[in-house]
Parts: structure tokens; C-alpha cells; sequence
């Protein structure tokens, strides 16, 4: 499933593919390069915020961390 986002930024038009109807992670925008947390649910974007490239780091660091302990 393919879902088109539209960029608060600079207004472009991105897309994602999705597997599930279900997701909440970060987007970056393909032209302006800024990042945002999104919320879909049932195929429908519910939220877009701004992300900081801080934020993004903690979180990659949060799922390394997951990854890590579901392996034990």
C-alpha cells in the first residue's frame, strides 16, 4: 500500500509503501529534506509533526535497544 504525503514545508508531494495500514515512525521529505513523526492508521494519516535530527537519533537508538533485548 502506498501512502502520498504532502510536506507541511514546502508543500511536495511524497509518498511511502507500506505493508500494513498501521504505522508511526519518522518521514523525511524527499525535497526539503525535513523531518516529521507520522501517525497513520487505517491507511490515513491521523498526525505529522516536526523531528528534530536529536530525536530521530534517540530513536534510532531506542529500536538498536529493542532489537538487542529481543534477541536474548
Amino acid at each position: 500500500m502506498t501512502i502520498k504525503i504532502k510536506c507541511p514545508e514546502c508543500e511536495n508531494e511524497g509518498s511511502i509503501s507500506l505493508l500494513d495500514q498501521e504505522f508511526t515512525g519518522p518521514y523525511r521529505c524527499w525535497k526539503c529534506r525535513a523531518l516529521y513523526t507520522i501517525n497513520i492508521h487505517e491507511g490515513e494519516i491521523v498526525s505529522i509533526e516536526p523531528l528534530s535530527e536529536e530525536a530521530l537519533e534517540k530513536l534510532k537508538q531506542l529500536e538498536e535497544l529493542k532489537k538487542k533485548f529481543m534477541r536474548q
